[in-house]
């Protein structure tokens, strides 16, 4: 099994990041046309409580089995690796069992009284088989990721996303005829599906590259794995704690617009056509290039344990600063794009602008986000993860008092639901920043943040300039797409001219790498 660096186990994640994006907004443009606005809302509605569900069978194992495996990787300790293993498959196994069936039996309650619209019930009987095997798969991917392996994580993404892309649209015209309620279903179907194809995947190659036999005295290495099991609960039970007040505030969230609409005036099936807008259109273009922090997050985990292990306290510092950085840097041109284009993507991309407004209003606070996801797998290398949790409750219980207060507001209705989201987000990673900096030893390098913002500043006016004076004859789509690739490279070329990306990094990229990183200084 070839364990790679951190930034080649990056940069192989990111490819596959870009790639499931890519597909994944493809599913979502054909599902949007197919099903409209108000089929989306139902499809949102039921994702919440899938991802609540999946957090707590997971419970926060993926993180604790990625950092002690990668302890264990640079120790040589093949017998820890397996009850690492055994441990992890044996507790997710058994919270499989209780959950699934208590979601499906659950689910005419959460549909009828706490979602207020009956119709999400078959969305939410449709994902409940997901649960078990994104709870395996996640095993297997913590134990990859653990030893510094990316590809078949990385490979299972696109699987999953292909296999998604291809079924989706027969499912929801199959499922169509009888209701939008029956044509969500069968679009979460198709990524039940796509999770499954997953797995066997992950299984194929566990068993392709696998350096120990789990199978062997299975029970025998559980029963003696108390002390993995609490190295585990160590980690895992914080990690989680994060990650399900993350997804209990996700849970509540359509639960809290739903109901503060209500009071707000606004009928059902109307803010069912709003929250799709704004979860279902908006946010998932504002998310794009998580996929790039989601893999320096990935990597990091693995990367600052190792380091910490071996007391490699600069190391730490280092591959935090390169992870932000880089965050920066792909985040910043997003915010760009996002903003100065939103309507014009939005009506090439869903036939109508509606969301547009969202996306202008929250792009300008998003690299809050993009920074987060390397803070948190910061303090969760770190032993953090208690902190990191405290952390998350505090912006979740925000978030969810800020939508509550202003979504009920008539002026405000749903952009009070965005106006809460973005809030909770600044907070999470302002108080993650601040924790880290009580850790360890951080130099904030203003120049660099300073250089990034001019960046965007500059190519953001070259591309509202190229867009409202030149192709006035030009398809929509053919302007928007050009003046994107203007306002892009005006982008890279600032990044070159400002050193924000560096020699060794570029070098990583296949092919044309060597070739930008001529053009690239070699100090500082």
């Amino acid at each position: 099994m070839s364990k790679q660096t951190f930034l080649k186990g990056t940069l192989i994640l990111i490819v596959a990041g870009f790639i499931t994006r890519i597909l994944g907004f493809i599913n979502r443009i054909v599902v949007a046309r197919l099903i409209g606005e108000e089929g989306v809302g139902l499809y949102m509605m039921a994702v919440p409580t899938m991802a609540l569900t999946i957090t707590i069978t997971q419970l926060g194992l993926p993180v604790a089995i990625s950092k002690l495996v990668a302890e264990a990787e640079a120790k040589g300790d093949k017998r820890r690796i397996k009850k690492i293993l055994v441990v992890s498959l044996a507790t997710t196994g058994v919270l499989s069992i209780l959950f699934t069936p208590a979601m499906i039996f659950l689910a005419p309650i959460l549909s009828e009284t706490l979602l207020t619209d009956s119709r999400t019930y078959y969305p939410l009987l449709a994902i409940s088989p997901i649960v078990p095997i994104v709870a395996l798969s996640s095993v297997l991917r913590g134990y990859f990721q653990g030893r510094q392996n990316m590809k078949p994580a990385a490979i299972s993404q696109v699987i999953e996303q292909v296999v998604r892309i291809t079924l989706v649209a027969v499912f929801t015209k199959a499922f169509l005829p009888y209701g939008i309620e029956y044509a969500a279903a069968g679009a979460m179907l198709s990524a039940v599906v796509g999770e499954l194809m997953s797995l066997l995947y992950m299984l194929y190659m566990f068993k392709m590259n696998k350096h120990i036999k789990v199978r062997r005295n299975f029970f025998k290495a559980a029963k003696s794995g108390k002390q993995t099991y609490h190295d585990l609960m160590r980690i895992a039970l914080p990690t989680t704690g994060s990650r399900l007040i993350g997804s209990i505030s996700w849970f509540f969230e359509p639960i809290v617009v739903a109901n503060s609409l209500l009071i707000a005036g606004v009928a059902t099936q109307i803010a069912t056509r709003q929250y799709g807008e704004l979860t279902g259109f908006a946010m998932p273009l504002l998310m794009l290039p998580s996929f790039i922090t989601f893999s320096l997050s990935t990597s990091l985990v693995p990367a600052i344990s190792e380091a910490a292990a071996k007391r490699q306290t600069l190391l730490i510092e280092h591959r935090l600063q390169q992870a932000l950085r880089l965050s920066l840097v792909a985040g910043g041109i997003s915010i760009v794009i996002l903003y100065i284009f939103a309507t014009p993507l939005m009506q090439l991309m869903y036939g109508n602008s509606n969301s547009a407004i969202y996306v202008k209003v929250m792009a300008p606070f998003f690299i809050f986000y993009y920074f987060q996801g390397p803070l948190q797998a910061t303090l969760q290398a770190l032993d953090l993860a208690k902190a990191a949790m405290i952390n998350s409750f505090i912006g979740a219980f925000i978030k969810t008092a800020v939508i509550f207060l202003l979504a009920t507001r008539p002026s405000l209705g749903i952009m009070g639901a965005a106006l809460g989201i973005v809030i909770g987000m600044v907070l999470v990673t302002m108080l993650h920043f601040s924790t880290i900096i009580k850790a360890i030893s951080y130099s904030f390098y203003v120049k660099d943040y300073v250089k990034s913002f001019v960046t965007m500043i500059i190519s953001g006016f070259v591309g509202h300039y190229f867009y409202s004076n030149f192709m006035f004859e030009a398809h929509l789509a053919l302007k928007t797409i050009v003046s994107i690739g203007l306002t892009t490279l005006v982008y890279c070329v600032l990044l070159i001219l400002f050193n924000l990306i560096k020699k060794e990094e570029i070098n990583k990229i296949p092919v044309i790498g060597p070739i930008l990183s001529f053009f690239l200084p070699t100090k500082r």
